[in-house]
């Protein structure tokens, strides 16, 4: 009785196991007809850099010949990566989901200079939803690396973080395969170059899409921007970053290709802002300083008046809310009156410019300052308001209507027509377009799908 009940359970399970590999096989072919989309963004790379002959970027040029490419993409204000890079995922600008620099804009009690945190969750920096969660909740799968206003995302399936977790999935997973060592993983942001960094975020793309195949992949690469800052764009340097974050992306496209999933894969290759060169700064501090709106104190600067700086624009915040009505008029006057700052705009008027209100945020400044050509903002409380620099660096941040500001727009494979030429358009329009591809909705989105490229 015990043999033929052992026997029976044998043959139960045994046709369970069947069972359930039968249903995999059925099911493998609806989900191989996922579409697959990967974004790839090439940080602060200039759109007229495609056009221009000696640059050195053979799959990103194959890919604008296959697909569609623009002109010029137009970022929003401020042309920063963390506000775009949202922006790119969301079809919102910052008056909508309220990111204004590269993290949270917090406000010490002590009266010190703002601190913009980075590692703060997306619930808390980003108000919109975004297409990994659209997807997500439509039964997609997910994954980021070095994407950014990110954190502790819900409808994120894996992901390699800029700053990256040594005992995620993903990082023991490179740690397994030799890719790299768990101490340089925990080490990621201190001790490594620009170039290494952008290889290890692109062997993360990699090992996720042989090991996970998600519906929705974001990679963001920095290197083009860390080396435009400080050797400005179009430099020698410059350019060997451009050709780098093309092989990077030509690894990616390969293998896409050897895993046999080209034919339901699309790429859009993008970048969150352009980049222009600069050789004068303007220190907005030290004229509060000057002012008395801001004190030194035991070593310490304090105040109820300070300015964050972002390359070409500066947000001016004034903590003392009774202090706005007289404190607006008059540093709009004054700033308005030095050499190299283009436009004081108040909130009210930033509104038009697509900046958020401050009655929503308190992350929306009271006045916004836009640098002129050759000119960009910094934070020193230290030193003369002005000074100019021996050699010329890089810097983003001016107005979206900066022919420099200007980003990369190229979309390619399984969704895209081919041959598509683009003028203008404005990134508003990425996440709408990846909606239409992927199935999902972004009811919010600002702007429509660019449709005319999906085939």
């Amino acid at each position: 009785m015990i043999r033929i009940s052992i026997r029976l359970l044998k043959s139960v399970l045994a046709f369970n196991a069947l069972l359930s590999c039968l249903t995999a096989v059925a099911a493998s072919p609806a989900e191989n007809q996922k579409p697959i989309v990967i974004v790839i963004s090439l940080d602060g790379l200039p759109a007229r850099a495609l056009q221009d002959p000696r640059l050195p970027m053979p799959t990103l040029r194959s890919l604008a010949s296959s697909g569609a490419a623009a002109e010029a993409m137009q970022p929003i204000n401020p042309t920063v990566t963390w506000p775009n890079h949202t922006t790119l995922i969301s079809g919102v600008d910052a008056s909508h989901h309220y990111v204004m620099a590269n993290g949270l804009i917090t406000f010490p009690q002590d009266g010190s200079a703002p601190d913009v945190k980075p590692w703060v969750d997306k619930a808390e920096l980003v108000h919109a939803r975004t297409l990994y969660e659209a997807a997500n909740e439509q039964g997609l799968t997910t994954a980021q690396v070095d994407w950014v206003a990110i954190y502790g995302a819900k409808g994120v399936d894996w992901e390699f973080r800029e700053k990256p977790d040594p005992d995620g999935e993903i990082a023991r997973e490179l740690v397994a395969n030799g890719t790299a060592t768990r101490e340089q993983i925990a080490a990621f942001t201190n001790d490594s170059s620009p170039a290494w960094r952008d290889q290890i975020w692109t062997d993360a793309a990699i090992d996720i899409l042989r090991n996970h195949r998600p519906n929705l992949l974001l990679l963001h690469l920095l290197e083009t921007d860390t080396i435009q800052h400080g050797s400005a764009p179009f430099s020698n340097p410059a350019y060997a970053a451009y050709a780098y974050a093309d092989y990077c992306v030509k690894r990616v496209v390969d293998t896409a290709r050897e895993l046999g999933i080209l034919d339901r894969t699309t790429f859009f290759v993008v970048s969150d802002h352009g980049f222009t060169s600069y050789t004068h700064v303007i220190q907005p501090n030290v004229a509060l300083l000057q002012q008395g709106l801001l004190k030194k104190q035991d070593g310490r600067v304090v105040g109820n008046v300070w300015v964050n700086s972002e390359g070409g624009a500066a947000e001016l915040y004034i903590r003392d809310e009774k202090a706005r009505a007289k404190l607006i008029p008059q540093l709009k006057a004054y700033f308005s009156g030095i050499p190299g700052i283009a436009h004081v705009y108040t909130n009210a008027e930033a509104q038009a410019i697509g900046l958020p209100a401050e009655a929503n945020t308190d992350q929306a400044p009271q006045l916004y300052l836009t640098a002129a050509p050759d000119y960009a903002f910094g934070d020193d409380t230290n030193g003369p308001l002005a000074r100019v620099l021996h050699e010329p660096r890089g810097a983003h941040g001016y107005m979206n209507t900066m022919p420099d500001m200007q980003a990369l727009f190229v979309a390619s494979g399984a969704a895209i027509r081919r041959g598509i030429h683009l003028g203008a358009i404005s990134n508003l329009q990425v996440a709408p377009t990846i909606a239409a591809i992927l199935g999902v909705q972004l009811p919010a989105a600002e702007q429509p799908a660019l449709k005319e490229i999906i085939r």
